[in-house]
C-alpha cells in the first residue's frame, strides 16, 4: 500500500504539474488530490475516517510551518517528509529514484529563494489555514495545542539559525558606532543552536519539525471545538460562481490524469482503514460532522471529453516504462524470466 501511494505521489507527470509556478488552489481542489491520493492503493476508506484523516494532516501541517522558527526552514520541514518517505521505500529502487529527482527538484528551485521569498510563501501557507482550529489529542497531551484548537508558540528552545538569544540591547549613533548597551531579562530560556540544518539531499535537518509523530505510541483524535465551528461557518466559500472554476477544473484534471486508482484483482476487495476505535463511533461521526466542514468532492473523468483523451493517453504513455531485462547467458534464466512475466 505505502509502494503504491508513494510511487503515486511522484510520477514525474504529476511532479511536474506541481512545480510549474501557479497561485495556491482552493481547499476543495486540495482536497480531491488528497482523496485522489489515498485511494491510489487498495486501500479504502469511509468519508467519516477520510475526513478524521485530512484534519490530521491540515493540522499537523499548519502546526509545522507556524512553528518553523525561520521561513527558510520550512524547507528543512519538507526535507524531514521526504526522508521519513525515503525509509518506508527503502526496498524500492525505482520509487526512491523517484523520490530522489523530486528532492533535487525541489533543491534547485528552492534552494536559491531569499529569505524574504521563503516568508511570502510561508505567510501564505498560514492565510490558508488560519481558520483551521481542529484539536488533535496528539497536540493537546504534549500541551503545544489549546482547548480552542489554536498552537501554542514557545518562549523557550533554540532561537533561529544566525540570530542572538534575546536580551542585550545595543544603541548606536548616527554613524553607526556602538555607543550603549543594555540588558533585559527574558520570561524564556532561549539557546544558540549548535549548527544549521543540511539543505543538502543527505545530511542532518537539526530541525525536528516533520519528523515522526507518532514515535511514541498513543491514541489520535480530531474534535472540532465550538469556535472552530463559528469560525468554519463564517469562512464558508462563496456560492457566486467563480470564473477561474473551470480552470482549476482543467487543472485537476491533468494533476489527476496520471494517479491511477488501483483496483483489487479478481475477488478481492482490498482492506478498508478505520482511523476510528469500532464501526459504529465511524458512523457516528459521519452523522455528527458539522455541514459546514463536509468536503464536497468532485469527481472528474477526463477521459471521456474527446480533447482531453488524446492528452491523457500520452501522458499514460509516458508512464509506461519498459524496464531492460539483462542478456541471459542460460535457458534456465529466460525460463524464469518467462515465468516472471506471466
Amino acid at each position: 500500500v505505502m509502494n503504491d501511494i508513494i510511487s503515486a505521489m511522484f510520477k514525474k507527470n504529476f511532479m511536474e504539474e506541481l512545480f510549474k509556478p501557479q497561485d495556491l488552489y482552493s481547499k476543495k481542489a486540495l482536497r480531491t488530490v488528497y482523496d485522489r491520493l489515498a485511494h491510489t492503493s487498495i486501500m479504502r476508506l469511509n468519508q467519516a475516517s477520510m475526513d478524521k484523516l485530512y484534519d490530521l494532516m491540515t493540522m499537523a501541517f499548519k502546526y509545522q510551518v507556524l512553528l518553523c522558527p525561520r521561513p527558510r526552514d520550512i524547507l528543512l520541514v519538507t526535507f524531514n517528509h521526504l526522508d521519513a518517505i525515503k525509509d518506508f521505500i527503502s526496498d524500492s529502487p525505482g520509487i526512491l529514484n523517484q523520490v530522489d529527482e523530486t528532492f533535487r527538484q525541489l533543491i534547485e528551485t528552492y534552494n536559491c529563494l531569499s529569505d524574504g521569498e521563503f516568508q511570502l510563501i510561508r505567510q501564505t501557507l498560514l492565510i490558508f489555514f488560519q481558520d483551521m482550529h481542529i484539536r488533535v489529542s496528539i497536540f493537546l497531551k504534549d500541551k503545544v495545542q489549546n482547548s480552542n484548537g489554536r498552537f501554542v508558540l514557545p518562549i523557550s528552545g533554540p532561537v533561529p539559525w544566525g540570530t542572538e538569544v534575546p536580551g542585550l540591547i545595543r544603541i548606536f549613533n548616527h554613524k553607526g558606532v556602538e555607543v550603549k548597551r543594555a540588558e533585559f531579562t527574558t520570561a524564556g530560556n532561549y539557546v544558540t543552536p549548535q549548527r544549521e540544518g543540511s539543505f543538502e539531499l543527505y545530511g542532518d535537518r537539526v530541525l525536528k519539525l516533520g519528523t515522526n509523530m507518532y514515535s511514541v505510541t498513543r491514541p489520535v483524535e480530531t474534535h472540532m471545538s465550538g469556535s472552530s465551528k463559528t469560525l468554519a461557518s463564517q469562512a464558508k466559500e462563496n456560492i457566486v460562481p467563480n470564473p477561474l472554476a473551470k480552470e482549476e477544473l482543467n487543472f485537476l484534471a491533468r494533476l489527476l490524469g496520471g494517479l491511477d486508482i488501483q483496483k483489487p484483482a479478481g475477488g478481492e476487495t482490498g482492506f478498508r482503514l478505520n482511523l476510528f476505535t469500532t464501526d459504529e463511533e465511524e458512523e457516528h461521526a459521519a452523522q455528527t460532522r458539522p455541514e459546514e466542514l463536509s468536503y464536497k468532492v468532485i469527481n472528474i473523468e477526463a477521459t471521456q471529453e474527446p480533447g482531453r483523451r488524446a492528452e491523457l493517453s500520452r501522458i499514460l504513455g509516458e508512464l509506461e516504462v519498459a524496464e531492460p531485462r539483462p542478456g541471459s547467458a542460460e535457458k534456465g534464466e529466460d525460463l524464469l524470466a518467462l515465468m516472471d512475466g506471466l
